[in-house]
Protein backbone atom coordinates (compact mmCIF):
# COMPACT_ATOMS: atom_id res chain seq x y z
CA UNK A 1 0.00 0.00 0.00
CA UNK A 2 1.43 3.23 -0.82
CA UNK A 3 2.17 6.38 1.42
CA UNK A 4 -0.59 8.21 2.02
CA UNK A 5 -0.12 11.95 0.68
CA UNK A 6 -0.40 14.72 2.41
CA UNK A 7 -2.89 17.45 0.77
CA UNK A 8 -3.83 20.86 2.32
CA UNK A 9 -6.62 22.51 0.75
CA UNK A 10 -7.84 25.71 1.02
CA UNK A 11 -11.85 26.92 1.11
CA UNK A 12 -12.55 30.29 0.01
CA UNK A 13 -15.30 32.49 -0.58
CA UNK A 14 -17.32 35.44 0.10
CA UNK A 15 -19.16 35.04 3.65
CA UNK A 16 -22.46 33.24 4.40
CA UNK A 17 -22.01 31.07 0.64
CA UNK A 18 -21.54 27.80 2.91
CA UNK A 19 -17.71 27.15 2.93
CA UNK A 20 -17.56 25.66 6.42
CA UNK A 21 -20.94 24.07 6.32
CA UNK A 22 -19.71 22.21 2.72
CA UNK A 23 -16.05 21.61 5.30
CA UNK A 24 -17.82 20.06 7.92
CA UNK A 25 -20.24 17.94 5.65
CA UNK A 26 -17.89 16.39 4.30
CA UNK A 27 -15.27 15.64 7.14
CA UNK A 28 -17.97 14.93 10.00
CA UNK A 29 -21.55 13.93 7.76
CA UNK A 30 -23.51 16.33 9.65
CA UNK A 31 -25.42 19.66 8.18
CA UNK A 32 -24.37 22.83 10.38
CA UNK A 33 -27.88 25.15 10.10
CA UNK A 34 -26.51 27.71 12.66
CA UNK A 35 -24.11 30.36 10.75
CA UNK A 36 -21.22 31.78 13.03
CA UNK A 37 -18.66 33.71 11.00
CA UNK A 38 -15.75 31.92 10.77
CA UNK A 39 -12.24 33.17 11.59
CA UNK A 40 -10.44 30.24 10.17
CA UNK A 41 -10.83 26.61 11.30
CA UNK A 42 -8.77 23.61 10.60
CA UNK A 43 -9.64 20.35 9.88
CA UNK A 44 -8.12 16.54 8.84
CA UNK A 45 -9.42 13.72 6.78
CA UNK A 46 -8.12 10.33 5.23
CA UNK A 47 -9.89 9.88 1.71
CA UNK A 48 -9.10 7.07 -0.59
CA UNK A 49 -9.31 8.39 -4.02
CA UNK A 50 -8.46 5.71 -6.89
CA UNK A 51 -6.53 3.55 -4.46
CA UNK A 52 -4.16 6.01 -3.53
CA UNK A 53 -5.29 7.20 0.39
CA UNK A 54 -5.02 11.19 0.80
CA UNK A 55 -4.07 12.68 4.45
CA UNK A 56 -6.47 15.88 3.35
CA UNK A 57 -6.20 19.17 5.91
CA UNK A 58 -8.50 21.61 4.94
CA UNK A 59 -8.32 25.20 5.55
CA UNK A 60 -11.91 26.51 5.82
CA UNK A 61 -11.46 30.62 5.48
CA UNK A 62 -13.01 33.46 6.86
CA UNK A 63 -14.92 35.03 4.42
CA UNK A 64 -14.27 37.09 2.10
CA UNK A 65 -14.96 40.26 -0.10
CA UNK A 66 -13.50 42.22 -3.42
CA UNK A 67 -11.85 44.54 -0.47
CA UNK A 68 -10.25 41.61 1.29
CA UNK A 69 -6.24 41.57 1.30
CA UNK A 70 -5.30 37.93 0.16
CA UNK A 71 -3.94 36.53 3.00
CA UNK A 72 -0.31 35.04 2.24
CA UNK A 73 -1.05 32.16 4.23
CA UNK A 74 -4.16 31.11 1.79
CA UNK A 75 -1.05 30.38 -0.57
CA UNK A 76 1.72 29.50 1.62
CA UNK A 77 1.78 25.18 0.86
CA UNK A 78 -1.64 24.87 -0.59
CA UNK A 79 -1.91 22.44 -3.19
CA UNK A 80 -5.64 23.05 -4.26
CA UNK A 81 -8.65 25.79 -4.09
CA UNK A 82 -12.70 24.87 -3.21
CA UNK A 83 -13.91 28.25 -4.27
CA UNK A 84 -17.67 28.88 -2.98
CA UNK A 85 -20.11 31.26 -3.90
CA UNK A 86 -24.08 30.69 -3.88
CA UNK A 87 -26.25 30.53 -6.48
CA UNK A 88 -28.67 32.86 -4.54
CA UNK A 89 -26.12 35.45 -4.59
CA UNK A 90 -24.82 37.26 -7.34
CA UNK A 91 -22.44 39.38 -4.95
CA UNK A 92 -20.50 35.59 -3.77
CA UNK A 93 -19.97 35.27 -7.44
CA UNK A 94 -18.81 38.55 -8.47
CA UNK A 95 -16.58 38.45 -5.12
CA UNK A 96 -15.38 34.69 -6.19
CA UNK A 97 -13.89 35.90 -9.29
CA UNK A 98 -12.02 38.65 -7.51
CA UNK A 99 -10.03 36.27 -5.03
CA UNK A 100 -9.50 33.54 -8.19
CA UNK A 101 -7.59 37.02 -9.65
CA UNK A 102 -6.00 37.71 -6.34
CA UNK A 103 -5.13 33.92 -5.60
CA UNK A 104 -3.32 33.59 -9.62
CA UNK A 105 -1.01 36.94 -7.98
CA UNK A 106 0.03 35.56 -4.94
CA UNK A 107 0.87 32.28 -6.37
CA UNK A 108 2.15 33.55 -9.08
CA UNK A 109 0.79 31.40 -11.82
CA UNK A 110 -1.75 31.03 -14.47
CA UNK A 111 -3.29 28.31 -13.12
CA UNK A 112 -3.94 26.45 -9.85
CA UNK A 113 -5.93 23.43 -8.81
CA UNK A 114 -9.64 24.48 -8.25
CA UNK A 115 -13.18 23.50 -8.14
CA UNK A 116 -15.19 26.32 -8.58
CA UNK A 117 -18.37 25.36 -5.81
CA UNK A 118 -21.65 26.52 -6.82
CA UNK A 119 -23.56 26.14 -3.58
CA UNK A 120 -27.00 26.15 -2.48
CA UNK A 121 -28.46 24.43 -4.97
CA UNK A 122 -31.39 22.97 -3.05
CA UNK A 123 -32.77 27.30 -2.64
CA UNK A 124 -34.49 26.73 -6.00
CA UNK A 125 -36.76 29.56 -5.39
CA UNK A 126 -34.18 31.95 -4.87
CA UNK A 127 -31.57 31.05 -7.35
CA UNK A 128 -29.89 33.72 -9.03
CA UNK A 129 -26.54 32.36 -10.67
CA UNK A 130 -27.49 29.67 -13.31
CA UNK A 131 -25.39 26.26 -13.58
CA UNK A 132 -23.99 27.63 -17.35
CA UNK A 133 -22.30 30.75 -15.71
CA UNK A 134 -21.12 28.80 -13.16
CA UNK A 135 -19.78 26.42 -15.86
CA UNK A 136 -18.99 29.16 -18.40
CA UNK A 137 -16.43 30.60 -15.67
CA UNK A 138 -14.55 27.52 -14.05
CA UNK A 139 -13.79 26.81 -17.80
CA UNK A 140 -12.28 30.25 -18.42
CA UNK A 141 -10.16 29.37 -15.41
CA UNK A 142 -9.36 25.95 -16.43
CA UNK A 143 -10.72 24.58 -13.14
CA UNK A 144 -13.60 22.12 -12.95
CA UNK A 145 -16.89 22.73 -11.77
CA UNK A 146 -19.95 21.63 -9.71
CA UNK A 147 -23.03 22.66 -8.09
CA UNK A 148 -23.59 21.54 -4.24
CA UNK A 149 -25.59 22.20 -1.14
CA UNK A 150 -24.02 21.54 1.63
CA UNK A 151 -27.55 19.56 3.18
CA UNK A 152 -26.81 17.17 0.94
CA UNK A 153 -23.80 14.76 1.83
CA UNK A 154 -22.96 13.32 -1.08
CA UNK A 155 -22.11 16.52 -2.92
CA UNK A 156 -19.89 17.66 -0.27
CA UNK A 157 -17.83 13.96 -0.88
CA UNK A 158 -17.98 14.65 -4.46
CA UNK A 159 -16.58 17.84 -4.15
CA UNK A 160 -13.83 17.08 -2.12
CA UNK A 161 -12.56 14.10 -4.36
CA UNK A 162 -12.72 16.07 -7.36
CA UNK A 163 -10.28 19.11 -5.62
CA UNK A 164 -7.80 15.78 -5.60
CA UNK A 165 -8.50 14.60 -8.88
CA UNK A 166 -7.78 18.61 -10.35
CA UNK A 167 -4.11 18.20 -7.81
CA UNK A 168 -3.37 14.68 -9.39
CA UNK A 169 -3.75 15.90 -12.69
CA UNK A 170 -1.70 19.07 -11.95
CA UNK A 171 1.07 16.89 -10.30
CA UNK A 172 1.36 14.92 -13.86
CA UNK A 173 -1.05 11.63 -11.79
CA UNK A 174 -3.96 11.60 -14.00
CA UNK A 175 -5.82 8.37 -13.19
CA UNK A 176 -7.90 6.75 -15.62
CA UNK A 177 -11.66 7.18 -15.36
CA UNK A 178 -14.55 5.28 -13.29
CA UNK A 179 -12.62 4.28 -10.25
CA UNK A 180 -13.88 4.36 -6.57
CA UNK A 181 -13.94 6.84 -4.14
CA UNK A 182 -14.20 5.98 -0.27
CA UNK A 183 -14.27 8.20 2.62
CA UNK A 184 -13.04 6.90 5.81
Amino acid sequence: MPQPKYRKIAVLGYRSVGKSSLTIQFVEGQFVDSYDPTIENTFNKMVSVNGQDFNLQLVDTAGQDEYSIFPHSHSMDIHGYVLVYSVTSMKSFEVVQVLHDKLLDMVGKIQVPTVLVGNKKDLHMERVIKPEEGKKLADSWGAAFMESSAKENQTAVEVFKRIILEMEKADGNAPSEEKKCSVM
